[in-house]
């Protein structure tokens, strides 16, 4: 779907005119007709405005152009699962169960990995193979990369 798409979808969800959007995002009605046809893009600031607005993230809006994992634990995310900041902005790098409230909840990359290792271990995955996997996974995500 694309940003346009998107866009009237979400305002029509919440049973708002064009008027009453561009009110609440200080533009001009025709400003959002105009993202409406697809004929311009709102920019970054007002993209960051539409994300609180409709709790959406703005990967969401754009159309999820690129899949967003957690470069904490690897895992894949979505507008449920993306960590927000203190002000309750999307934080597009981390899941909500690795950063909260503005905070990284493991400290080392070992507590991270036995955390996962008891929940991502079963019969077809021993847990000395679900470790091993994570020693070498893990240190390729930005949060435990040594740059």
């Amino acid at each position: 779907m694309e940003t346009k798409d998107i866009i009237a979808q979400l305002r029509t969800k919440k049973g708002w005119t064009q008027e009453e959007l561009a009110q609440k995002l200080f533009v001009t009605r025709q400003a959002v007709t105009r993202w409406e046809a697809g004929e311009t893009t709102p920019n970054v600031e007002t993209l960051k405005l539409l994300s609180k607005l409709f709790d959406v993230s703005i990967n969401t809006l754009l159309g999820s152009p690129r899949q967003l994992n957690c470069q904490c634990c690897g895992m894949p995310l979505d507008d449920t699962t993306i960590s927000k900041e203190v002000d309750g902005s999307f934080n597009e790098e981390y899941c909500k169960w690795c950063y909260t409230n503005g905070k990284y909840v493991y400290s080392d990359i070992g507590q991270l990995a036995d955390f996962l290792v008891g929940h991502m271990s079963n019969e077809q995955w021993p847990p000395e193979q679900v470790r091993a996997y994570l020693e070498e996974q893990l240190p390729k995500l930005k949060h435990w990369s040594k740059e």
